[in-house]
């Protein structure tokens, strides 16, 4: 059963929603934006289908799926850091009524996409379901996603979302490792389409800082996941 616990309910807020995927960009991205702007925990998002799993990082808890709120920019963000797999279609389902709940303004969704080419510099793709979205992100000279393959939670939050505003921006990866170059560019285009002002130049840095915590987070929490299923396993050789 998925269940939505919040301490806080915003109005009309945007929600920027970031599941481990290739690159792990858009883990990096919602950590780099909690940090920059100092976004509070306000609840999270569990399920008993999840594994029993939590990581603790200086001292603090970090839920699985985690919502984090910044007043200023009445901006919520979904921070999940723990693969979901066959969890999509009920995971987007619970963002879905998140969203109608605060009645949100847009939901915006971050992914890394595979590039078959080296990449010097990434590109980053949109797609949205609202005319007046796409018209305002090609002003700003960003491309569409004309043609492409989506999977995981944004595809099934791209077929859920008919009657919401989505945007999803795309940008390529080089790999499946942490790829905190293609992280920096997610972070300028949205900077850019918020109006979050934030001072582009330390934005490498950052995002090499937070690929480091979340290589670290994730290599924790699917090692434990490994230890518990082994364990089960064991346990049923015994019986």
């Amino acid at each position: 059963m998925i269940s939505i616990d919040l301490d806080k309910r915003p109005i009309k807020p945007i929600i920027i929603e970031g599941f481990p995927g290739f690159g792990f960009v858009s883990t990096i991205v919602t950590e780099y934006l909690v940090k920059h702007l100092n976004a509070k925990s306000i609840g999270r998002i569990t399920s008993d289908k999840l594994s029993p799993v939590i990581a603790i990082h200086n001292s603090k808890l970090i839920y699985p799926l985690e919502i984090f709120y910044d007043e200023k920019t009445n901006i919520m963000i979904l921070q999940a850091v723990t693969p979901i797999e066959g969890l999509e279609w009920e995971i987007a389902g619970a963002v879905i009524e998140l969203a109608k709940q605060v009645k949100a303004k847009e939901i915006i969704g971050l992914e890394g996409v595979h590039s078959n080419v080296t990449i010097q510099e990434p590109k980053v793709f949109f797609y949205t379901n609202k005319i007046e979205k796409e018209k305002a992100l090609k002003a700003k000279k960003i491309e569409s996603l004309d043609e492409g393959i989506i999977l995981g939670p944004t595809a099934a939050l791209l077929i859920k979302s008919k009657d919401l505003s989505f945007t999803a921006f795309f940008v390529e990866a080089a790999s499946n490792l942490p790829d905190n170059k293609a992280a920096s560019k997610i972070i300028q285009i949205l900077d850019d389409y918020l109006g979050l002002k934030i001072d582009p130049k330390p934005l490498l840095q950052k995002a090499k800082e937070f690929e480091t915590k979340i290589k670290q987070i994730i290599s924790q929490v699917e090692g434990a996941k490994v230890t518990k299923e082994q364990k089960e396993k064991n346990l049923g050789y015994m019986g």
